[in-house]
């Protein structure tokens, strides 16, 4: 089956086409750094993780960018607020960042440009732009003209008169059109800014990915993702700046994921309700936060609650108790190419009817002969490799400490031993005792000919 990639330009599932045979080149807008990322932010990070691993196993040549902001508003606020340099306080934010990402098994994507180390390019984009009169320079900024592009909107599917009613959009008198969105701005003296000739100042948000999009992917990419919110105005303005300078087409596939919601409401700070990723780490594994992440199809809004992890953790504990039971099996190479979970994968990352098929391909584990195992172990793992899970050793993900363990694996490695003791001595009310204690602390035993396993629960 041909990969197939919902475009939002199109509005609907199209066959996916590189510009150039076997090569790809695909931009996701990444974090602005001045705060620890809530699990909003993870959502297209794991997407499109799923999706590079995708590409990666389809095409020779793949580049994945995702990039840091490490220069707006809302960081220069935070760091009067810690009175702090700008240039610390991101950093620090983007290495969080880094770091949370890594738990949810997200691999590196191949570029991670910063804002801040492109400066040259956007004001050379902006320069273009002035040239080919899509921009004006007005009292110390310069201004993208939305009315010189004849599809402007044509992503977000809104008119210029929509937009200016459904958005806020900032009205100043150095503007000639309402819409016109801010390319460059001027900074006081105490705020971050750098020489242009339009004054020393600072890039608008839209213009940097537009300026790193091009340096490091080229005037046009196979693929721009993000999360939906970004559609309008950020991803309308970028192929507006990108293409009015570039005169070539943009972007051939544009995807966004759908929201988050907490608890069934809609995520917010103003509702005080977001949750941080490092907070969420303390409490479960990031590989329970990726599979709820994918649980739900990628453009679907996702009601993110406790319920869920709870699940997520219950059927990783189903997969990985499959491998645990074939531990002395070793896994087939057998390749996963035309099987149905394969053919979810390429349907749109259709994650929800995969992980539907690691379950049956785990029953199939479980009932398989001797001769069997070995083939639907390999597939088992081939699988969850392309989803970023069951990647673990099966004991030790059994073993981990879970949210509030209170006993330590050396204190449940010494119970077992004095319960085996027991056992052979025919205490058997204190071998009960022990395992009801264990039991009281999360702790499962499992006894077979073999000896005694043991997992936290």
């Amino acid at each position: 089956m041909a990969l197939q990639l919902y475009n939002t330009f199109s509005g609907k599932k199209e066959v996916f086409k590189p510009l150039v045979e076997d090569r790809v080149r695909m931009y996701v807008c990444g974090p602005t750094v001045y705060n620890r990322v809530h699990i909003g932010n993870a959502r297209p990070a794991v997407v499109f993780d799923t999706l590079y691993r995708l590409l990666k196993k389809r095409f020779a040549d793949v580049v994945y960018a995702r990039n840091i902001t490490d220069i707006d508003d809302k960081i220069m606020k935070a760091a009067r607020d810690k009175g702090e340099d700008i240039g610390t306080l991101s950093q620090r934010y983007a290495q969080a960042y880094f770091e949370d990402m890594a738990a949810l098994n997200n691999l590196e994507p191949d570029v991670v440009p910063y804002a801040t180390q492109h400066l040259p390019e956007m004001i050379a984009l902006i320069e273009q732009l002035v040239e080919k009169g899509h921009a004006y320079a007005a009292e110390g900024h310069v201004l993208f003209a939305v009315e010189t592009m004849s599809d402007y909107g044509k992503l977000s599917k809104r008119s210029l008169d929509d937009m200016l009613a459904g958005a806020r959009v900032e009205v100043a008198p150095y503007k000639k059109y309402a819409g016109d969105f801010v390319l460059w701005k001027p900074s006081r003296e105490d705020e971050p800014g750098w020489d242009s000739p339009w004054g020393r100042g600072r890039p608008g948000w839209h213009l940097e990915c537009s300026a790193m999009i091009k340096k490091h992917l080229g005037d046009t990419i196979d693929i721009h993702g993000g999360g939906r919110d970004l559609t309008f105005p950020h991803h309308e303005n970028e192929r507006a700046q990108s293409c009015c300078a570039n005169g070539v087409d943009f972007v051939r596939y544009w995807m966004h994921n759908g929201y988050v919601n907490i608890e069934g409401e809609k995520m917010s700070k103003s509702l005080g309700n977001f949750r941080l990723v490092n907070d969420l780490l303390q409490q479960y594994p990031g590989e329970v936060l990726r599979f709820a992440l994918l649980s739900a199809h990628y453009r679907s809004e996702l009601n993110f609650s406790s319920d869920l992890l709870d699940q997520a953790w219950r059927s990783l504990d189903s997969l990985y108790g499959a491998l645990r039971e074939a531990a002395d099996v070793k896994a087939s190479c057998e390749d996963i190419e035309g099987t149905a979970f394969m053919a979810a994968l390429e349907d749109d990352l259709n994650t929800p009817v995969a992980i539907g098929e690691l379950h049956q391909m785990a029953r199939a584990l479980n009932k398989a002969s001797d001769v069997e195992k070995a083939r639907w172990k390999g597939m088992l793992l081939g699988a969850g490799q392309q989803l970023g899970i069951l990647q673990q050793d099966p004991e030790g993900w059994f073993k981990q400490a879970r949210g509030g363990a209170e006993i330590s694996e050396e204190e449940i490695e010494q119970l077992i031993a004095e319960r085996a003791q027991c056992k052979k001595e025919k205490n058997f009310a204190r071998a009960d005792e022990i395992r009801s204690e264990l039991k009281s602390k999360g702790v499962v035993l499992e006894d077979s000919r073999e000896g005694t396993k043991w997992r936290r629960e």
